[in-house]
């Protein structure tokens, strides 16, 4: 009796201490459960169970179960019911994690929003574009070519269009043209356009020093806003979402992203040292924050000078608990509206007449970052080392997790927009849509 006594506070023991290790990896995991939860369902206006069976099926985060609460329009995660993380929605600002009960009921901020343009067609409003057939385009093989990135490739919308008209559209079960998506890291490239916005408008030049007052007093002091854009700024962080990160740790954990980054020491030399860095573009929106004398002003700028200006009226971008954007990794939209995106850098910055930020915009942010070995620019992605051998290598391209892209092919006249759960050949894809159009 005694042995097995002695072999039950042994396993309670080993249990204690395996929850004890593991336990900040649940509170994550369950964050990002919670989290993703509350955003499809009352951002992107899905079921909770079409969410469990698609956004959160999948490798830790699948042992979370999750419960929303549609009158508060809140959603719970718990991990075994060891740990439970809930996130609510404020209008305007999407979800956002809890850190305690006092943020549900914490006052906040809502950007001023445009009203839609519904009467003028596609791309510079949102009703039914013109009929338009082009004799250079195949369509058979370019469906084809469309059709084969959905089912096993878990492709949720593909837009492609060719001198502004949708020549080939496709949605996955359970979605339509009007359905919210998350860019993911492509939210980075809309932060990079509000500098490109705010540097035409004379608000700042990107060549200045970051303004930031904790590095006045060392070598950080020197890093500028051009090499936070490119992520060459030398500043230590580590970009890993298997583990406990620096990443993951400002996403679930945070209550000011904007500030990860700047505490962060140099590890690397400035303009030398490029690294991925999610940090980096939270910092980037903190920037941006401290360029307008209210909070308001803030929230409203990347919508009215931007986002709104050009109809990308379905956009949510989410904030953290205290206001700021997630630049680095919350904004959701259609497809549609991410098409519009890309047409804007297509048409170098020119929407329907209307200048929205210098022509040679386009050019900075296409323009390799030193020691990025060609692949990245100023928050796009780029193909100048023809990582993508049968796609121009003056494709440029914003990159989101598990495969949120819109591709901008300047030479093609051409914008192709995908939203999925998983990578695919893309070079294949993107190949094929090519071949369909004689040039």
């Amino acid at each position: 009796m005694k042995i097995f006594k002695r072999i039950l506070l042994l396993l309670l023991a080993i249990i204690i201490l395996v929850v004890i290790y593991n336990y900040p990896k649940l509170n994550i995991l369950a964050g990002y459960s919670a989290k993703n939860t509350a955003s499809s369902v009352f951002v992107a206006n899905r079921t909770l169970a079409f969410t469990d069976t698609t956004d959160n099926n999948f490798s830790p985060v699948n042992l979370a179960s999750d419960e929303i609460n549609a009158d508060k329009k809140t959603a719970t995660a718990s991990v075994y019911g060891l740990l439970t993380r809930k996130a609510i929605i404020r209008e305007g600002l999407g979800s956002v994690l809890t850190l305690d009960e006092s943020d549900e009921t914490a006052p906040y901020l809502s950007p001023k929003r445009a009203e839609p343009d519904n009467t003028t067609p596609f791309p510079y409003g949102n009703a039914t574009q013109k009929d338009t057939v082009f004799a250079n385009v195949a369509y058979n093989k370019l469906n084809e070519t469309v059709d084969a990135v959905f089912g096993k490739n878990k492709s949720r919308a593909v837009v492609v269009i060719y001198k502004d008209h949708i020549i080939a559209e496709k949605y996955a079960d359970g979605f339509n043209k009007d359905s919210k998506i998350l860019g993911w890291s492509m939210t980075k490239s809309v932060l990079s356009t509000v500098f490109g916005v705010m540097q035409y408008q004379q608000k700042l030049k990107v060549t200045d020093e970051a303004p930031i007052e904790s590095w006045q007093d060392d070598e950080r002091k020197n890093i500028t806003i051009h090499n936070l854009l490119q992520m060459n700024s030398g500043l230590e962080w580590d970009e890993n979402y298997d583990e406990i990160s620096d990443a993951t740790k400002m996403l679930f954990l945070e209550r000011d992203m904007t500030k990860m980054q700047e505490n962060k020491p140099l590890t690397g030399k400035i303009n030398a040292s490029w690294n991925y860095s999610s940090g980096t573009s939270n910092l980037l929106s903190g920037i941006v924050r401290n360029q307008f004398k209210t909070h308001q002003d803030y929230l409203d700028y990347w919508y009215t000078d931007l986002i709104d200006k050009i109809g990308m009226n379905s956009m949510v971008l989410e904030a953290d608990l205290s206001g700021n954007y997630v630049a680095s990794s919350y904004a959701w939209a259609t497809p549609r509206d991410w098409g519009k995106f890309g047409l804007l850098y297509l048409h170098r910055g020119n929407w329907n007449g209307q200048q929205i930020f210098a022509e040679d915009w386009v050019n900075y942010v296409s323009t390799p970052t030193p020691t990025s070995n060609g692949t990245y620019g100023a928050q796009f992605w780029l193909n100048t080392k023809g990582q993508f051998k049968d796609v121009p290598k003056n494709m440029f391209f914003a990159d989101g997790y598990q495969g949120q892209r819109v591709y901008i092919l300047p030479d093609q006249d051409l914008v192709i927009v995908r939203m999925a759960l998983s990578w695919m050949d893309e070079n294949k894809f993107l190949k094929g849509i090519l071949e369909s159009i004689e040039q």
